[in-house]
């Protein structure tokens, strides 16, 4: 406790001479009760994000955290109640855990009205309990493949809500990194340093599809203008997605920046149909 009010102490300074904004905190669910608020409070402590993981108490159990759910909305009610911005951090791939179970975490964290969310995907760490269990084959991490894919669905019934998703994956670091690199603490699982953009990607990937299905001619090449800062997502993690649409449909992607369209917006426009292209291709012949 000492400490702890020593290091809230040393951050409320950068508050009060207006260098910082606000402070915010990560705890676990059962370490919240209305003493430790107010303290937070006392120092403007803004935001306290829990580390829920799952919602589902077996699996709680089973990975030996310590708390169930009945903590996490207790402490939850608490932190609005008290004028805290709250946030949840939840997990993908945990043992036992399955698409449904983590499906069902975020629908029941969605109902307790967190500000904000984090989404990690498990990795097997050196010296813990579960690398043991992966060792002896109790435990199958998911692959990047997998782990994307759920956590894409999760994504978007947080983005339906409209809460926000401030991370998805683990910062790289240099003990957080491929299990290749030497200094690495990560034994196996689906690490990869641009985790975010592949399940923003295949979110964007997902929505293009749909609009050129929803066309009723068939698209040869189309345009999409989005805000600068989504088309690295839109070309996709090492240009994924367009090599991805040319492979699967036979289309030509062509993404450009323009500032007037608001970040996660889009417009589309047909640039060719496979007519114009037969066409095209007919005129070349007949030259």
């Amino acid at each position: 406790m000492k400490k702890q009010e020593e290091l809230l102490e040393a951050a409320c300074e950068f508050i009060k001479s207006n260098k910082i904004d606000s402070i915010r905190i990560s705890t676990r669910p059962d370490f919240i009760d209305k003493k430790t608020l107010k303290r937070l409070k006392k120092y403007k402590v803004k935001t306290i994000e829990l580390g829920v993981q799952t919602t589902n108490n077996y699996i709680l159990e089973k990975v030996g955290r310590g708390h169930t759910f009945e903590d996490v909305k207790e402490a939850s009610k608490l932190i609005r109640r008290a004028g805290f911005e709250l946030g949840h951090q939840m997990m993908i791939g945990l043992p036992e855990s399955t698409l449904h179970d983590e499906l069902n975490t975020a629908k029941d964290l969605i109902k307790l009205k967190p500000k904000m969310v984090r989404i990690y995907p498990v990795l097997v760490i050196k010296n813990t309990k579960l690398e043991k269990e992966y060792l002896e084959g109790e435990y199958r991490p998911l692959s990047v493949v997998q782990a994307v894919e759920r956590s894409k669905d999760v994504v978007y019934l947080f983005n339906r809500k409209k809460i926000k998703v401030i991370r998805i994956g683990l910062q790289n670091t240099t003990e957080i990194s491929s299990p290749e690199e030497e200094e690495s603490q990560v034994v196996a699982g689906p690490f990869h340093p641009a985790f975010r953009q592949l399940v923003e990607s295949s979110i964007w990937y997902d929505s293009i599809v749909d609009r050129i299905k929803s066309y009723n001619v068939k698209v040869k090449e189309v345009e999409i203008k989005v805000n600068p800062e989504d088309v690295n997502n839109v070309i996709g993690h090492k240009k994924e997605n367009l090599k991805k649409l040319l492979d699967t449909y036979d289309v030509i992607l062509k993404v450009t920046g323009d500032e007037k369209i608001k970040p996660g917006n889009s417009k589309m426009n047909i640039l060719r149909t496979y007519t114009d292209f037969l066409e095209d291709e007919r005129k070349k012949l007949t030259k």
